[in-house]
């Protein structure tokens, strides 16, 4: 901490950035990087030692001639760089993405992410080929390979996503931790179709020792999505444990995950914050928690339109339907019409996906309500309880339980098996 004593050695962020002529913003991320040598918080503040000299921006000429022509590393030690702390501040995700140009990898990489959350998958599909040719460094293989996989899931390729597996079994491990965060990675891609069964046994648990702690934001997310995926399918009755049953195991996720949130928070993690909260509303919902899933919900959506990323909020479409599309018209309808567009092809391609690789028919005609009313249905729930949480009349129910029956070919107790 600064004393009264030292502070006359010190100049403030806003006279930093004045002397040097950039924005305030920027010389708070130079501090939050440790690029400034001495700089200390006080408070909300930064205080930066007199006489500290301006880094030089890898963006200028200057910049580019002291940059070591290989590769560097990344700077953090994680496949996940948008869900670390480089990104603090809602509506920066450009800004950021324009610090790290003395990296040439990790600006590539970061930029991919941020076009993925955007549903730009061209430009995340250009991208992850391009660090996958290039043999990038570890950590930006597996990243590339996992943003290729995910392009696969968007366009529904089986190829691609055959092709972005085997980069990541073949990304250049030379350490125990360098394998156990490639295991971890493949398992990461499955889970986005709702496979968790080859997880790593550590990770189960909620151990995450064997992965650097610049991963641990992005792995948390995954756990989360781990214990969804697994407590949907006892919910299903696809799998099965002593004792458990129904919505029971659902119900106890949001205390594994809102203690989680509270930390992202803490950390200013907003990616990890904004998945965990979209993760946490759609468990809520499934239990009938519909506040508290309201109040993730609209914490997650002000962060995702800071900086335009429809395309995270349309991976949730389909696990929160009509309620997403209410929560978000409020706020910006035209932004709802993008999501809407974006959860069409997302959805189209993952149902043609999952379809090839472990054989499921998934319905794509079904509509928003049907696909509610199907859930809650193959969860279990009587025609009175789905009307109850649905806000529908029984004969509502009742039809849209005969129309699904219809276009699948199944009872209500398979229905699991179509969604």
């Amino acid at each position: 901490m600064v004393t009264a004593y030292t502070v006359s050695e010190y100049m403030k962020i806003d006279e930093a950035a004045a002397l040097w002529g950039v924005s305030v913003r920027r010389v708070q991320k130079l501090c939050a990087d440790k690029k400034l040598e001495g700089a200390v918080r006080h408070g909300r503040d930064w205080m930066i030692p007199r006489g500290t000299s301006k880094p030089l921006d890898g963006r200028t000429k200057a910049g580019k001639q002291t940059l070591p022509t290989g590769d560097m590393p990344l700077p953090r030690k994680t496949p996940f760089l948008y869900m670390t702390d480089l990104y603090q501040i809602p509506g920066t995700a450009d800004e950021v993405a324009e610090s790290l140009s003395y990296n040439h990898e990790a600006e590539i990489l970061f930029r991919a992410e941020v076009a993925y959350s955007r549903g730009e998958i061209d430009k995340v599909y250009d991208s992850a080929n391009y660090l996958l040719k290039k043999h990038s460094g570890f950590y930006a293989i597996l990243s590339a390979g996992m943003l290729l996989a995910l392009c696969a899931i968007w366009k529904g390729d089986l190829a691609m996503w055959r092709r972005a597996k085997l980069h990541l079994v073949e990304a250049p491990a030379r350490t125990d931790r360098d394998r156990d965060i490639i295991s971890m990675s493949i398992t990461a891609v499955d889970s986005m179709l709702y496979d968790v069964q080859n997880f790593p046994d550590w990770f189960k648990i909620g151990c995450f020792d064997p992965l650097h702690k610049d991963a641990l934001p992005a792995v948390k997310v995954y756990y989360a999505k781990y214990l969804y995926a697994t407590a949907y399918s006892v919910a299903t009755r696809e799998v099965t444990f002593d004792g458990i049953q129904g919505l029971s195991l659902m119900a106890m996720i949001p205390f594994t995950i809102e203690p989680m949130i509270s930390q992202a928070v803490a950390d200013k993690t907003i990616l990890a914050e904004l998945y965990l909260r979209m993760i946490c509303a759609v468990v809520c919902h499934s239990c009938g928690k519909t506040d508290r899933a309201i109040v993730h919900l609209d914490r997650a959506i002000s962060l995702a339109l800071a900086d335009g990323f429809y395309g995270l909020l349309a991976e949730y479409g389909r696990t929160l339907g009509s309620l997403l599309e209410l929560r978000l018209t409020a706020v910006d309808p035209e932004a709802w019409n993008k999501v809407k567009e974006l959860y069409k092809i997302y959805h189209d391609g993952w149902s043609k996906l999952s379809g090839g690789i472990i054989g499921r028919r998934v319905i794509t005609t079904l509509s928003q309500k049907e696909r509610e009313v199907a859930k809650l249905a193959a969860f279990g729930l009587s025609n009175s309880e789905i009307a109850e949480k649905l806000n529908m009349s029984i004969a509502g129910v009742k039809q849209a339980i005969k129309i699904t029956s219809e276009k699948s070919g199944m009872d209500r107790k398979d229905f699991a098996s179509i969604l």
